[in-house]
């Protein structure tokens, strides 16, 4: 049996839609495997009673009749369904990692990249990368068509979890079809200048280049409370504020001496609207880790 650890994710971080996504130390998903001669699924954990055990509709059954593994498969959810913070993505790229191990596929870990994807596919109904790709290869991603550019970096960010639901499907709904030039060039702008950030382990241009006003606007109204927090976190500290992935997450960078203060306003802003919610103090971290039991 093999075991691996695999991190949430956050998705887009504002001006990079499809494109952009970092690797959270934490949560995390775990996923064991064992050899057998049909896939088995079983779920335990956060939001477990939502996810679908059913190989042909679960995301690890895809990517285990994409390897051609077949194995009992165990998925402890320590990230809940529909978060904004790649719950489905973690399972898909745990589910990589350890069957390529199991079965001695020998694909790298790029390799594995768009063969998580495929498991996204159940979920948001197309095959993205942007979670699978953090998940797998820690740190800042970019992907781009079929290439995976991937930066080491450490900036601290809060991640403030609503007792909310935004499906990705819903979120991809809103996206407009069109933007206005001056739109995309900003958002241009603000991309190039959160990429230099990620580059130089720097918050301070991280939170600079998360601004967008094309896909975030129509995002955060499914959100209850959303412009209270982004409000509330910029005010305690954060140096940016967005939509982690799809939603209902709100993702704040900040420098490590402001994360306790920002993670309490953002979640103060929701309590004072009657929405319990909880926030994780984390930072950008490692991929998924495989262990041998």
């Amino acid at each position: 049996m093999l075991t691996v650890r695999a991190p949430a994710t956050s998705a887009n971080l504002g001006s990079g839609f499809d494109v952009f996504g970092v690797a959270l130390e934490t949560p995390a998903d775990v996923v064991r495997v064992e050899r057998a001669s049909e896939t088995r699924i079983t779920v335990t954990g956060a939001g477990s009673q939502y996810i679908p055990e059913d190989p042909n509709k679960n995301t690890v059954g895809a990517v285990a009749e994409a390897l051609d593994a077949p194995a009992h498969i165990e998925i402890d959810k320590g990230i809940r369904p529909s978060s904004g913070l790649g719950s489905s993505a973690a399972s898909a790229a745990g589910a990589a990692l350890a069957l390529n191990a199991l079965y001695d596929r020998g694909l790298s870990r790029t390799e594995l990249v768009p063969i998580a994807a495929e498991g996204e596919a159940l979920v948001s109904g197309e095959a993205h990368s942007d979670n699978v790709a953090p998940s797998l290869l820690g740190g800042f991603t970019i992907v781009s068509g079929d290439h995976v550019t991937q930066v080491d970096t450490s900036i601290p960010v809060v991640v403030c979890l609503p007792d909310q639901s935004v499906s990705t499907r819903d979120a991809r709904g809103v996206v407009p079809d069109s933007a206005a030039l001056e739109d995309v060039v900003e958002t241009v702008g603000n991309a190039a200048t959160l990429t230099v950030g990620m580059t130089q382990n720097d918050p301070e241009l991280v939170g600079c280049g998360m601004n967008d006003a094309i896909v975030t606007p129509k995002r955060s109204a499914l959100i209850d409370g959303y412009d209270r927090v982004h409000e509330a976190a910029l005010e305690a500290g954060a140096t940016g504020v967005t939509v982690s992935g799809a939603g209902p997450g709100i993702l704040a960078v900040c420098e490590e001496r402001d994360q306790r203060e920002v993670a309490g306003a953002m979640v103060d802003a929701f309590d004072a609207l009657g929405v319990t919610s909880r926030a994780y103090q984390t930072r950008i971290g490692d991929g998924a880790r495989l262990y041998q039991d």
